[in-house]
């Protein structure tokens, strides 16, 4: 491996702004919950695609079909697409089909876990131990609104925090 000699601008300057953002999102939490329900849009969008995607291949190789992977993906996709067009009934409902979604990922997760067997019994245990944990986490922050939704806001300021310190660590 190539050691750096040189400071690098770019990554000090996008590391700055990280821990900026980081900052406003631990000082407006609503704004984080706003930014949260769009990049949740998006990423539920993606994943869906990504299942029904996965789905098809998964038939490929292993000759297995899952409606229940198929069914994860649509709701993942109609999911995306009402918090991408209803932002302040996505800011009420976020942190319910926030856990609702854990749940439901988690037990189909559960359901489905068998197929990887065939590939890895120790991704076959490490699969049903996360989802084991969804299941938990969901019922938690199905009871608890108030702390699904300050999760999520303190979860985009840390992130933002952790990836500012790690680029400007990169910089040098």
């Amino acid at each position: 491996m190539e050691r750096k000699t040189t400071f690098s601008w770019p990554y000090f300057l996008m590391g700055i702004l990280f821990i900026l953002v980081s900052l406003a999102a631990f000082r407006d939490p609503g704004s984080s919950l706003v930014a949260i329900v769009y990049v949740f849009a998006f990423s539920a969008i993606l994943k869906g695609l990504f299942e029904l995607f996965f789905r098809r291949k998964l038939h490929e190789f292993t000759n297995q079909k899952s409606t229940l992977m198929m069914v994860l993906g649509v709701v993942d996709i109609l999911i995306g697409i009402f918090f991408l067009f209803n932002i302040t009934a996505g800011l009420v409902a976020l942190p319910f089909v926030f856990a609702i979604w854990f749940l439901f990922d988690s037990i189909v997760g559960l359901l489905t876990a068998s197929i990887y067997k065939l590939g890895s019994t120790g991704y076959y245990w490490f699969h049903i131990v996360i989802d084991v944990i969804g299941v938990i986490l969901g019922f938690m922050l199905l009871f608890n609104p108030l702390t699904s939704a300050l999760t999520l806001a303190f979860l985009v300021g840390f992130y933002f925090m952790m990836a500012g310190i790690s680029l400007i660590a990169y910089a040098f």
